[in-house]
């Protein structure tokens, strides 16, 4: 039997005043617009662009387009492999609540929105690379995904994350630029209209084994699909309300950091392959560093290589092998 390892959580409003934790992954969205001469300013306009983007979609019983505004807060998950009280900072995500100022009322929203991880960095950014470093066709090393995903699947039903939240995470991201979407009939009040793919996108598969599935879906008035990952049924597990916290959370940071996407001047048709290549679409007014964030991303890989792989490889590989949900 390997030993269960154990979780903990920090909290930390994310608001225009946020300055990135020590540990925090800077890659990540909402670290990204913290830093820098502009910072507070990009903090600022983002939240505004939440705000409104929500307003526009619940739009029932709103006739200003200002009942609503979101709250986020980051939650950070240390994890303890030892059971010695030292621990590695393992996965970031956000949750939402929305503030309902017709009714003064607090609504809780949806964990997980945004997704960071430092052992996904490693995955991605050291350990892929370098196995197909000399190979003459892409391919993903063996067991590849695994380790994290069943550390994601060990904190989702671990008992701190069960006394934090009442539902299961939806992580809302960028569909694949390799792959192309075409459109269904099938169409929902809040989440819009569904797109399908014929084959799963590396990305797909990588949360799959987070014990996720992915549905994809445009909302009214946006211009491209998103990638819905989640346990359970996604149109039945969540109120509208919960589900146009996600949607414009993390469409808004799709429109800053993939403007080429989803800030595109025209909407995705029938058959869609997203490009970031492509040349017609809109700026928002808040600045970013695409390429910065790609150099970190390999940094932070390494990092997690030296602080966490490498250290505890043989209860890793050991914990990994005996963990079933």
């Amino acid at each position: 039997m390997s030993q269960e390892f154990t979780f903990a959580i920090k909290r930390i409003h994310f608001d225009e005043n946020y300055h990135p934790a020590d540990n925090t992954r800077l890659t990540t969205n909402f670290a990204n617009l913290a830093r820098g001469e502009h910072r507070q300013e990009n903090l600022r306009k983002a939240l505004k662009m939440i705000d409104n983007r929500f307003n526009a979609l619940a739009h029932w019983d709103n006739p200003h387009a200002d009942r609503y505004s979101v709250e986020l807060e980051i939650i950070s998950v240390d994890i303890d492999i030892e059971g010695n009280g030292k621990t590695f900072p393992t996965i970031e995500i956000l949750k939402t609540n929305i503030i309902d100022h017709k009714n003064n009322q607090r609504i809780e929203g949806i964990v997980g929105n945004n997704f960071s991880s430092y052992v996904r960095d490693y995955d991605f950014s050291v350990l892929l690379p370098e196995h197909n470093k000399h190979q003459a066709q892409f391919s993903t090393p063996e067991n590849y995904g695994e380790l994290h995903g069943k550390i994601f699947k060990a904190f989702v039903n671990s008992n701190v994350y069960q006394d934090n939240f009442a539902k299961s995470p939806v992580i809302c991201l960028s569909v694949s630029s390799s792959k192309t979407y075409h459109r269904t009939e099938n169409q929902h009040p809040v989440l819009g209209v569904e797109y399908q793919q014929d084959s799963y996108s590396l990305t797909d598969e990588y949360f799959a084994k987070m014990g996720l599935q992915v549905r994809y879906f445009m909302p009214p008035n946006s211009v491209a699909p998103l990638a819905f990952y989640h346990r359970g049924d996604l149109l039945i597990d969540y109120t509208d309300l919960e589900l146009i916290g996600t949607i414009s959370t993390m469409e808004t940071f799709q429109k800053i950091y993939r403007p080429e996407i989803y800030n595109a001047n025209s909407a995705a048709g029938k058959y869609y392959q997203p490009s970031l290549k492509y040349q017609d679409y809109s700026l928002t007014q808040i600045v970013y560093d695409r390429e910065e964030r790609s150099q970190l991303a390999v940094k932070q890989g390494k990092f997690t290589e030296q602080h966490f792989i490498k250290p505890y490889q043989k209860i890793l590989e050991q914990w990994a092998a005996n963990y079933a949900v």
